[in-house]
């Protein structure tokens, strides 16, 4: 007789959940909301203690179902407050979480998948191969973990970008289901402002996350002209620069008027970072409702690529705040345990040989 394996409540979102305590137990919608409330709420997961359940579902339950986070294989802290976390996902390989502490804001760095397969050239993960997508699982048991962490502290996850590890909308059915949760008043309950999908530019999952939700969106744009774009993003070979905005209009078209866009552009020296690369920006987002987050390159070994002057970032962010942009710089944090933007790699089972061609180069 083959085991089958528990089934992982935390793929579930609430929409889900409900459909399956209705099909489970034959009885009401509200049973799946007290069992959130025990587990997202009251940090419950001996089922069993969930008492306002009935005991034959409490047996059911806690003989069929589980609630498995990823497994923590280390925790490094920066001198700069900045934590990372390796965790251990199913199949072996290990991606990394990031925790950025700012003033009144813990803002989560979470993985979507196992590498990644775009291959941004200035980025190290894309280095690393590609193993597989996460689970919905997979990428909230990152949210609890850290949660876990910060509550001896007495302070809790803030805010959550998925801008780690892998391409979000290319895991959309399991990204889908974990920002609804993390939005979810029975659960993280964080605000739709506060949670964040990354993309470098996959168009049609940008339409796609706009049938579902308005949670906020970044998008990796890092270059003005398609030619430069190419290169530094190579998805921008599908996707040009042209359909990529047309896309984030119509996103923008279903928010609330007082919400934007944020683009990050992560500065190059000698590459994007000209005056001529500002202006063509400032000119390329013109009538886009978007701030901006400048990206001083954090440097991996053989990139290619170096850092600019501090005189050069200054003066770019000078010309898109003339041009009345919202333009922020985003300041380094966790680049002593290599913790930083584009530095996160984990440990990839790689199934595209690009980590073995890399490694090759880097005469590691």
């Amino acid at each position: 007789m083959t085991d089958v394996a528990p089934i992982n409540l935390l793929n579930y979102d609430r929409e889900a959940l409900e459909t399956f305590f209705v099909e489970q137990f034959g009885g009401k919608t509200f049973r799946a909301r007290q069992f959130m409330k025990w587990f997202y709420h009251d940090h419950q997961s001996d089922v069993q203690q969930m008492t306002n359940l009935p005991q034959t579902m409490r047996d059911w339950l806690a003989a069929n179902t589980s609630f498995d986070l990823p497994e923590v294989v280390s925790r490094e802290a920066s001198k700069d407050g900045t934590i990372k976390w390796v965790v251990r996902v199913t199949g072996g390989s290990c991606v990394e979480t990031v925790m950025i502490p700012e003033r009144g804001r813990n803002t989560l760095c979470v993985s979507s998948q196992v590498g990644c397969m775009l291959d941004c050239s200035f980025c190290s993960t894309g280095k690393q191969g590609f193993n597989g997508n996460l689970s919905t699982a997979e990428i909230i048991g990152q949210v609890l973990i850290a949660n876990s962490d910060l509550a001896q502290r007495g302070t809790a996850v803030t805010n959550v970008v998925l801008m780690g590890m892998g391409e979000p909308l290319l895991n959309f059915d399991a990204i889908l289901p974990a920002v609804k949760l993390m939005m979810d008043d029975l659960a993280f309950g964080l605000s739709k402002r506060r949670v964040t999908v990354s993309t470098a530019g996959v168009v049609p999952g940008i339409y796609k996350l706009a049938e579902h939700t308005d949670v906020s969106l970044a998008i990796s744009l890092h270059a003005p002209f398609d030619e430069l774009r190419n290169e530094l993003v190579p998805i921008n070979r599908k996707y040009p620069i042209a359909e990529l905005l047309a896309a984030c209009h119509e996103y923008l078209s279903g928010m609330g008027e007082k919400r934007s866009i944020t683009i990050e552009y992560t500065l190059l020296a000698d590459v994007n970072d000209s005056e001529e690369h500002a202006l063509a920006l400032a000119e390329l987002l013109r009538g886009l409702r978007c701030k901006i987050n400048l990206i001083p390159f954090n440097p991996f070994p053989a990139s290619g690529y170096a850092r600019p002057s501090s005189t050069r970032v200054h003066n770019f962010q000078t010309l898109l705040l003339q041009a009345g942009y919202a333009t922020m710089m985003r300041t380094t944090r966790g680049d002593d345990i290599n913790a930083a933007c584009g530095q996160l790699v984990g440990k990839v089972q790689d199934r595209t040989k690009r980590q073995e061609r890399y490694l090759a180069r880097v005469g590691a």
